[in-house]
């Protein structure tokens, strides 16, 4: 493996990621769902990502016009935001009930697909595919690449937590609703500009 190659795309994936919306996406489930759940759903997404990132590089947006990216990624960030925020008003008491239902929906599953959704066509992705195709060296460009994403999602994920000590459950609920739907219109509004 080229570690020169590794650590090179470690250090700027991992700089892009910081405060990306992607981040604040795994905040915000790490309050609602086990955070090894949510995790195991994440890194199979960045996994495949990266994956579809360094074997097809610039090619997969070839076949995949970002249009139809965006718009499906606008969608869903619309979606959980308006479900999050109104999935808010349980009092403490309805908590239970509600992480059991939370639960029934599959942590993993919402985690990947969110994820999945969020960085396809993302910056990141972008910067992967492009170092693939600038380097001989894909394992390096996978691995920096996955391992940087990762560990900003389990910063994410304890910083998300670490939330939940000092700031009621509901209102971070509705935080991070409102934080969907702004990202839901900002890639909204960025696949029809664009």
């Amino acid at each position: 493996m080229d570690f020169t190659v590794f650590f090179t795309t470690f250090g700027i994936i991992f700089l892009a990621e910081l405060g990306d919306k992607t981040q604040f996406t795994v905040m915000a489930l790490a309050t609602r769902y086990p955070w090894k759940r949510i995790f195991i759903g994440i890194a199979a997404a960045f996994a495949l990502l990266n994956l579809a990132a360094v074997v097809v590089g610039k090619l997969l947006f070839a076949i995949l016009p970002i249009f139809w990216i965006k718009l499906v990624s606008g969608g869903l960030f619309l979606a959980f935001g308006m479900s999050t925020i109104r999935n808010s008003r349980f009092d403490e008491a309805g908590e239970e009930a509600e992480e059991g239902r939370l639960q029934a929906r599959g942590p993993m599953m919402t985690a990947f697909v969110m994820i999945l959704l969020a960085e396809l066509g993302d910056k990141t992705q972008l910067v992967t595919a492009s170092l693939a195709a600038q380097h001989d060296a894909p394992l390096a460009v996978f691995s920096g690449s996955t391992l940087a994403l990762w560990l900003v999602s389990l910063l994410g994920i304890f910083a998300g937590r670490q939330l939940t000590r000092f700031i009621p459950l509901p209102w971070i609920h509705r935080g991070a609703g409102a934080l969907f739907l702004v990202f839901g219109i900002i890639i909204l509004y960025q696949a029809f500009a664009g």
